[in-house]
């Protein structure tokens, strides 16, 4: 099978017949020329330093088994390519410093020990142990992969827990109201309520949202976290809600003076929105989990619930299923509490 092509990696052919690989990560960024063939080392560094914004070091000095030098060739490979935009930049943040601290130390100092005791150093924010483990474990099983050590350290450590925690509060209908008579039709707000609520697209994905992802009346976009295509029909009432709204110049949900926002200036903008309508600390996100769960209660199943937020395997749609279940049952169960007449010592 093809080698899958990176995100934001696009190709064309000059008019010397040449190909020409280039990074554009959107239409208001510009393209950076990618020299080399395509797929090497070489290729794929200067592919990471274009998507990151930030130049990498070309080759770090020291030994070639340094935490350095692995880290420099695993940032190169196809494996780190692979990740998605949002997974590396997690990543780089917990790397970065490990790399200032150690990078000199061979690739050997990372053995249980020392991971372990990183993991410790970090048990009351379970959330960044988490993010350690799995960042040092992606270069440590790459650098087995790659025969630079023998064995994974990793290997018999326990992966932190999640912390127990319900997460982004989801919004209640009633708080749905609240926010709709704030921001009627023919608002920006508006609009950025109806495309999160009626697409269940993640923030990021719903601030780019345009015209450009409309395809035979329908909605057909790469979501951005999990490279999985999402294609649903456009609901009237999100189309209703955009042609009222002002045009954005290249996305349905944009700034006064028609430009985009970026995924986190959104969400910024969006929470002010939320708290100037009495509906104080929600958020996209939030929306989006009312979105399944509204779907959920009206019956869709697990794989439908799958095709519209962009999940595969069934497991968080199970979430959302079984809840519904449970709200049905319990509202259909609810009679039984009641004490019934009675003969012969025994219920009716």
């Amino acid at each position: 099978m093809p080698r899958p092509r990176p995100p934001y990696l696009h190709k064309t052919t000059s008019r010397h017949g040449k190909t020409v690989w280039y990074v554009r990560k959107s239409k208001v960024h510009p393209r950076i020329r990618i020299h080399g063939e395509f797929g090497s080392p070489a290729f794929m560094a200067a592919y990471q330093e274009a998507v990151q914004g930030k130049p990498m070091t070309t080759a770090p000095r020291g030994p070639a088994d340094s935490f350095a030098s692995v880290l420099h060739r695993y940032r190169a490979s196809t494996e780190w390519a692979a990740l998605s935009a949002a997974t590396r930049k997690q990543r780089e943040t917990v790397l970065r410093p490990i790399l200032e601290k150690v990078g000199q130390e061979p690739i050997r100092y990372f053995d249980k020990p020392n991971i372990q005791r990183g993991l410790d150093r970090r048990r009351d924010t379970p959330a960044q142990a988490r993010h350690f483990f799995d960042a040092l474990a992606g270069v440590l099983r790459w650098a087995v992969a790659a025969d630079i050590l023998p064995a994974d350290p990793t290997a018999g450590i326990k992966r932190p827990r999640p912390a127990k925690t319900a997460g982004f509060p989801t919004w209640t209908e009633e708080e749905v109201a609240r926010y709709e008579a704030k921001w009627p039709i023919g608002t920006r707000q508006r609009v950025a309520l109806d495309v999160l609520l009626y697409t269940g697209l993640r923030r990021g994905d719903a601030a780019r949202l345009g015209e450009q992802h409309i395809v035979n009346g329908g909605i057909v976009i790469e979501t951005e976290k999990t490279a999985v295509v999402v294609a649903i029909p456009m609901l009237d009432a999100l189309r209703t809600s955009i042609e009222a709204a002002p045009k954005g110049k290249r996305t349905f949900i944009s700034r006064a003076d028609g430009e985009p926002y970026t995924k986190e200036s959104f969400g910024n903008r969006f929470r002010d929105w939320c708290n100037e309508a009495g509906v104080p600390d929600k958020s996209a996100h939030g929306l989006r989990k009312a979105g399944a769960t509204r779907a959920a209660e009206n019956g869709a199943t697990e794989a439908e619930l799958d095709a519209i937020f962009g999940w595969t395997g069934g497991r968080m749609a199970a979430v959302y299923t079984r809840a519904a279940n449970r709200k049905k049952l319990a509202k259909g169960g609810i009679k039984h509490l009641v004490q019934g007449p009675t003969f012969e010592g025994g219920s009716v």
